[in-house]
């Protein structure tokens, strides 16, 4: 097997890889609260377990010399890894504002909503675009959602959650730009857009460590 040509597409894998150790990192870190918070805890180990899937497919999609065929299959669990991920993003804002419960009562929905996403992106062209779009209403809604948590409710870590949250927002317009830089290497707007996730996810990590120490169990 032979990597990618262009090096943007091997700097590209480079970072989906980072990007993918770094959910493995967050998900160890939940590790403490599973007795105090298993429902929570495997909920967000889910929504990093899907993104670390996601980057280590996106790492073989981008950095292996692939035929066009075996590349698209890769790109199916990815997106189907990402469609649910989202909901389950989301998900994880109704359960801090609404609780458990109904939280629980979401989840099927959630798992559907993402499996319609995919279904999006074999239907119509432009599979990116529908991603953007999907990501980028989702996000603006889990923002939404942690800004009156953490007015509302001042559960610990939800204006970190929040400022995170943004910077995913942030992370994907950079992804739908076509910026590009080099340092060392060179890196085209997909390697600059994992960069800006890893930033992203370390105040993530932070603020769910804050709210599952300072909040009581969920019923």
């Amino acid at each position: 097997m032979q990597f990618n040509s262009p090096t943007t597409e091997l700097t590209t894998a480079g970072t989906d890889a980072v990007l993918g150790l770094v959910c493995v990192f967050l998900i160890a870190g939940l590790h403490s609260f599973r007795v105090r918070h298993p429902w929570k805890v495997r909920l967000w180990s889910c929504v990093f377990g899907l993104l670390t899937a996601a980057s280590f497919l996106g790492a073989m999609a981008h950095g292996l010399d692939l035929s066009p065929t075996l590349r698209n299959l890769l790109w199916q669990p990815l997106y189907l890894a990402l469609g649910i991920d989202v909901s389950l993003f989301v998900l994880g804002g109704v359960f801090d504002w609404r609780g458990e419960r109904a939280a629980r009562r979401l989840l099927v929905g959630a798992i559907a909503a993402g499996v319609v996403f995919y279904c999006l992106t074999r239907v119509l062209d432009g599979a990116f675009l529908v991603f953007v779009a999907y990501e980028g209403v989702a996000m603006v809604a889990a923002m939404a959602i942690y800004v009156a948590v953490a007015v509302r409710r001042r559960l610990p870590g939800a204006w970190i959650i929040a400022v995170a949250i943004g910077l995913n927002i942030a992370a994907a317009a950079l992804q739908a730009s076509t910026i590009r830089f080099t340092a060392i290497w060179p890196f085209d707007h997909n390697g600059i857009f994992h960069l800006a996730q890893i930033v992203a996810l370390l105040p993530l990590g932070y603020g769910l460590h804050a709210s599952l120490s300072g909040s009581g169990r969920a019923g």
